[in-house]
């Protein structure tokens, strides 16, 4: 095997890896949304940064998104949530009804209504 170094009795021990969601401190995994950004064909080429800045903004929306929609649940005395406190709170909101216009309402229609056999 040209060119390959092989560790030998080395006195250091590997360090662990670390993700890239750990090391920008996210709860979204940063690999998936490079996955998702390469196979969608968006561009020829992706900057390192680029799936570390969309994870970062879809959590942040994510974050937003549950805050309302618990206070929704919170204000009709409910202690879960579901999706139509998530909708409603999507309704509600100036800044995420131009976001979610025709998505959710769809979704929702769909996984809300029970399978027929």
């Amino acid at each position: 095997m040209a060119g390959k170094k092989r560790r030998q009795n080395s006195s250091k021990p590997r360090k662990q890896a670390v993700s890239r969601s750990t090391r920008a401190e996210l709860q979204f995994p940063v690999s998936r949304v490079e996955h998702y950004l390469r196979e969608g064909g968006y561009a020829h080429r992706l900057a390192s940064s680029t799936p570390v800045f969309l994870a970062g903004v879809l959590e942040y929306l994510r974050a937003n998104i549950l805050d309302l929609a618990g206070k929704e649940a919170q204000g009709k005395r409910k202690k879960c949530i579901t999706p139509q406190h998530l909708e409603t709170a999507m309704e509600n909101n100036q800044h995420l009804r131009p976001l979610f216009q025709d998505g959710p309402k769809s979704l929702l229609d769909e996984t809300s209504q029970p399978k027929k056999k």
